[in-house]
């Protein structure tokens, strides 16, 4: 196996449950796993030795929530202003000319951007499926995922309910039942690995109580349990979604989700801002997750998630970044910057201080991901998945003090030094390893702005200006 040898580092923060650092500590890891931690450890070669001075080393961030295929709609002046379900109407009509190619495209963007910024495990939620386009798209994210060196956790999802039946998304980028649940059992059987140390874990996702049958949601949950994979939906993100549940269902939308069996240690929700206490009661005795997303939740006026009576009652709490369109970047160091900050602003002390927010994105993601036994900390026996900072930074000067909460508190573009995944160099001097950038922003430009270009010659809309602005 390849060995890597991490010496003389500034600090290594492990977010261990002692919440351990070691000042000069170093780091040994053998094929993915760590083998030794500390400041007297008994390794002196290695295939690889990476003299850590004055570099700060901490877990990898985890990504729980994401949707890969928007980093093409980033910044579309149409869609800037809009509250959560004009935002996905005026984005529906873009999405739907999405090719297989823009899928692995806007995942080696997103998922690149996810490295540079510390994350070493992402999650992503796939569920637009265009009309005679390949079924297969959420193979595309995977390919790139292992071109990138990421461990990855696509989430197959699915939309059967479009418009004429009464829901929110357009007939053309929906599918039936049969197709949704033959090929996710094809990406179940494909890719997941249930081991330790996998690279790719596969989950179960329909999109939304306003987008998918309950019909369909009974069954995909019976199929994920089958397979004793884990399962993942939008919940409780707006006052529209309850709104459009108590008006077509009867229910609440977390008594929905009792009602279909979308409940349990298996499951996690992206968002739960409108929880009434009781349900969040309800979620912590029966150990939910959920992925809290705070920047996407202000951009799209949603409300702010409840984190302190989450994590009291015991609901698994993690971070992620949502779709890139409604956050405009995949920057998940940023994204625990920005719930620092949020709760500040809206619950004063009361709020997470810049240690937990770390912890949300390491520790509570692994947890949320049912995956904290090789993932979120920095453990002798769990993967060697880390990311450094260059304490001697101009961004980081006058701030020394803490190294734990530094990347949280202090910096500006939250870009790392370097990024390891399974004892594996992904980002080194703050760049991918694997992947020439520019040639990617490039073509990635080009399918984007495509994408763009036929949304407007089909609807005669203008998506570069503000919606009845000039």
């Amino acid at each position: 196996m390849n060995t890597l040898l991490i010496k003389n580092a500034r600090n290594i923060i492990t977010m261990d449950p002692q919440r351990r650092c070691y000042p000069g500590g170093s780091l040994f890891i053998e094929g993915q796993e760590i083998k030794a931690i500390g400041t007297d450890i008994p390794y002196e070669d290695a295939d690889t030795v990476i003299d850590a001075s004055g570099k700060i080393v901490y877990p990898g961030l985890i990504n729980t929530h994401h949707h890969l295929y928007q980093t093409f709609t980033r910044n579309i002046p149409r869609a800037q202003d809009c509250e959560l379900f004009d935002w996905l109407l005026t984005l529906y009509e873009i999405w739907r000319h999405m090719r297989p190619e823009d899928v692995y495209l806007s995942a080696m963007v997103g998922l690149g951007e996810l490295l540079k910024t510390g994350c070493t495990t992402a999650s992503d939620h796939f569920y637009c499926f265009p009309d005679a386009v390949s079924g297969e798209l959420i193979d595309e994210e995977i390919r790139a995922a292992g071109e990138l060196g990421i461990r990855f956790y696509p989430t197959r999802g699915s939309m059967n309910l479009g418009r004429s039946q009464g829901g929110l998304p357009p007939d053309e980028v929906t599918q039936t039942a049969e197709v949704i649940l033959r090929d996710t059992r094809r990406v179940i059987e494909t890719y997941h690995d249930a081991s330790k140390f996998s690279m790719v874990r596969v989950g179960v996702a329909p999109c939304s109580p306003f987008s998918v049958s309950e019909d369909l949601l009974r069954e995909s949950a019976r199929l994920a349990r089958s397979y004793g994979v884990r399962m993942h939906t939008h919940l409780a993100e707006t006052k529209d979604e309850e709104d459009f549940c108590q008006a077509k269902l009867g229910l609440r939308p977390l008594e929905y989700m009792e009602k279909t069996g979308w409940i349990g240690r298996d499951v996690w929700y992206a968002h739960g801002i409108h929880f009434s206490g009781d349900e969040i009661r309800r979620m912590g005795a029966c150990g939910c997750g959920v992925a809290h997303c705070p920047s996407s939740n202000m951009k799209l006026s949603s409300g702010v998630f409840p984190v302190r009576s989450m994590l009291q009652a015991g609901v698994h709490v993690g971070l992620g970044v949502d779709g890139s369109a409604s956050n405009d970047a995949s920057n998940l160091l940023g994204e625990a910057r920005q719930a620092y900050l949020l709760h500040k602003l809206t619950a004063g002390s009361a709020g997470p201080t810049a240690e937990e927010s770390l912890w949300l994105g390491t520790v509570g993601s692994s947890r949320v991901l049912g995956w904290e036994d090789a993932i979120g900390s920095l453990e002798v026996g769990k993967a060697g998945d880390l990311f450094m900072i260059d304490s001697r930074r101009l961004e980081y000067a006058g701030a020394l003090f803490n190294d734990t909460a530094l990347p949280v508190v202090t910096g500006i573009s939250q870009n790392v030094d370097m990024t390891v995944v399974g004892g594996r160099i992904v980002v080194k001097d703050g760049r991918l390893v694997h992947v020439e950038e520019e040639r990617l922003a490039e073509a990635a430009g080009a399918a984007a702005l495509r994408m763009v270009q036929a949304a407007s010659g089909r609807t005669g809309v203008n998506y570069f200006k503000h919606r009845g602005r000039a």
